[in-house]
């Protein structure tokens, strides 16, 4: 008799705690909805937090790091899904790690999150993050292929957004391919600052309120300046 109470009790106690969880999912599922309806950012997070540690999902905690992305909290995104490359990972895990990476000045570790991304489904948006962080690591001939690549397939409508002013701006995607273009000429050949002053040009052409190929320029002309004061008889060549 004993045997039997104890038995009940225990399934008493489970059922009990079986309807308490479902209670607490029904509970943050509601809540992440009406976080969401009301757009914040900050309920959102701690609704799906509770929803993962109540029934843990792989969607669920890539789309915790997404939302901590989105929100510029790189470290949060990456401490929820890690830093490791995974070719099993999803396509928003994947540009998770590569945005969150970049955005920590990791050039290294988020090329290997764009590349995977880029095997996946190459595009000129694709093409332009891998040249850009390749000429951040040195790697100057990958980079120029990436270039070519998307020189040719960046369409008219495809703008690229830039954050070094205080007020961000966008240009044309091709405008930003060929100043890429001329940082890796220079970089190729550092004695020919005639031609990425030329190729800057180019992108100026296209895009005349282009910041950053201003600000290169500006540098490369600063540059060419102190080589001339160096060597006089170059001015005179």
């Amino acid at each position: 008799m004993k045997k039997i109470v104890l038995i009940l009790l225990i399934m008493v106690g489970f059922t009990a705690n079986s309807q308490t969880k479902s209670d607490l999912l029904k509970h943050y599922e509601a809540y992440y909805d009406q976080m969401r309806q009301q757009g914040d950012i900050n309920g959102v997070i701690s609704a799906i937090t509770h929803l993962n540690i109540l029934s843990p999902s792989k969607e669920r905690n890539d789309t915790l790091a997404y939302i901590y992305t989105t929100d510029n909290q790189h470290l949060q995104a990456l401490n929820t899904i890690g830093i490791e490359k995974n070719e099993s990972d999803s396509d928003l895990a994947v540009q998770v790690k590569a945005i969150s990476l970049k955005a920590l000045n990791q050039p290294k570790r988020a090329l290997e999150q764009f590349e995977i991304l880029n095997k996946r489904e190459p595009n000129p948006y694709l093409a332009y993050e891998l040249a850009d962080l390749k000429i951040q690591t040195g790697d100057n001939e990958g980079a120029a292929a990436n270039i070519e690549y998307g020189i040719a397939n960046a369409k008219e409508e495809m703008k690229y957004a830039f954050y070094e002013r205080q007020q961000p701006y966008e240009v044309s995607l091709k405008a930003a391919f060929i100043h890429l273009k001329a940082l890796v000429e220079f970089n190729q050949d550092q004695t020919n600052i005639d031609g990425a002053l030329a190729t800057i040009d180019e992108a100026l052409k296209i895009d005349p309120n282009f910041n950053l190929a201003s600000l290169s320029k500006q540098a490369l002309q600063s540059r060419k300046e102190k080589q001339e004061n160096k060597d006089p008889q170059a001015t005179k060549q």
